[in-house]
């Protein structure tokens, strides 16, 4: 019975040889990881349903963010990739730290999603004259270095809300009171996770010399990108839903939207307009990443005008982006808010 079994095997796999490998192949075309990211034109979303300002102004045109697809590379897509105008390939580690994970890269841009949010509510309520108060609450570590003291000891999400037993409410605070430690120093940390509180004792370290590079010895307990723990409260109310949508690049036209509908003009004129950029609460706007794929997107949704950050050479390369695929929306240059608001009011 055994024999009559391992000849049929031997049988199956001598007939279906070339199937089988074919399904390694393509298996191992599919799934094998390659040490990049493929980022693409994603989605011009209407800011209308994501921001609603209690009694809100309606107009009949729109303001737009717009997102870029981001995908870990195979090797299809890799070479896909390579051969697209607008499909681009990044190494990994321009993405994220090699030690970075899943989780912490995806906090990570979570929140910065929600500061772009503050930052544009706060600018966008004292542009238009309304009552905004802000509090701070304390600091999130939204990464931690390999091989550093904060590993182990801190974990994502975690809240120092002070610093040797003196209050730290802003990532501001933060830097300046672990700016002049040195390697051998101690530092008491007070954190919240979750609901719990605790105290974690750190050595100051010094960094491996590949997160300095050229910059000359320097220390810390390599907490990484963290970010002040905000709550606004406004008059007249206001919610935001962004779902899953991370990064700060929307900062421009989340300003733009508040603003048109706490006021009672018309902003956008009856146009379609899309833009892109951070917002600082000096009203400054901000370089960001694929300028040109979020060009083909806009385009492609029908945007009218197109806002584009001077910073970064992003300005640039939006022209030739609009250039590339003949489009006619109009690109718009902003170095601050006010560039963008004088361009509309000029409409």
């Amino acid at each position: 019975m055994s024999n009559n079994t391992d000849e049929k095997k031997k049988s199956f796999f001598s007939k279906n040889k070339g199937i089988l490998l074919t399904i390694l192949i393509f298996a191992v075309l599919v799934f094998y990881p390659l040490p990049y990211y493929i980022t693409s034109p994603g989605d011009a979303m209407v800011l209308d349903p994501i921001i609603k300002v209690e009694g809100g102004d309606k107009d009949k045109g729109e303001f737009m963010l717009l997102t870029v697809a981001v995908g870990k590379a195979n090797i299809p897509q890799y070479i896909w990739a390579k051969f697209s105008d607008y499909k681009e390939v990044i190494p990994a580690n321009q993405i994220r730290s090699d030690e970075e994970t899943d989780e912490e890269y995806n906090q990570r841009q979570l929140q910065m999603m929600e500061d772009s949010q503050h930052a544009a509510t706060v600018v966008a309520y004292q542009s238009a004259g309304k009552k905004v108060d802000i509090k701070y609450h304390g600091v999130y570590v939204t990464g931690i270095m390999e091989g550093m003291p904060a590993e182990g000891k801190l974990k994502v999400a975690d809240k120092i809300v002070a610093v040797d037993h003196n209050p730290v409410m802003t990532t501001k605070e933060l830097l300046d009171v672990l700016g002049p430690k040195k390697a051998g120093d101690k530092v008491d940390l007070t954190v919240l996770r979750g609901e719990k509180k605790m105290n974690v004792n750190l050595d100051v370290k010094q960094f491996p010399k590949k997160y300095i590079q050229n910059e000359g010895p320097k220390a810390g307990l390599g907490i990484t990108s963290p970010v002040t723990d905000v709550s606004i409260a406004t008059d007249p109310s206001i919610k935001i839903n962004t779902s899953q949508i991370g990064g700060p690049s929307a900062g421009l036209m989340f300003t733009l939207e508040i603003m048109d509908q706490l006021l009672d003009k018309d902003m956008t004129h009856g146009k379609k307009i899309a833009g892109t950029g951070t917002m600082d609460l000096e009203k400054n706007v901000g370089p960001i990443g694929g300028i040109q794929q979020k060009v083909v997107a806009a385009n492609d949704a029908g945007a009218e005008i197109f806002f584009a950050p001077v910073a970064g050479n992003n300005y640039k390369d939006a022209l030739k982006a609009q250039k590339d695929i003949g489009s006619k929306m109009k690109i718009v240059p902003v170095k601050t808010l006010d560039d963008a608001l004088n361009y509309l009011n000029k409409l």
